[in-house]
């Protein structure tokens, strides 16, 4: 299994070519490349046609970024109010 962006790297097809042959709405298709938003089956079903593979190719997990922790003075309950 790989990630959609990976198929879409291997097969050369551009995100307006798979949003056009899903008919899927643009955001939505690119949120899903990026790993911002997780495709519903009927969603997956439709990507997974228009690249040639089965949706269990695909893993369509979120792509979590790290946390990134700052640098404080302290704790908050020691500022002064």
């Amino acid at each position: 299994m790989k990630p959609i962006a990976r198929h879409i790297e291997e097969t050369g097809i551009s995100a307006d070519q798979l949003i056009t042959a899903t008919g899927l709405d643009g955001k939505l298709v690119r949120a899903i490349i990026r790993g911002n938003h997780t495709a519903s089956p009927s969603q997956r079903q439709r990507l997974a046609a228009a690249l040639g593979v089965s949706t269990d190719d695909i893993s369509w997990g979120h792509a979590v970024p790290p946390v990134e922790y700052m640098r404080g003075t302290g704790r908050q309950s020691e500022r002064p109010t």
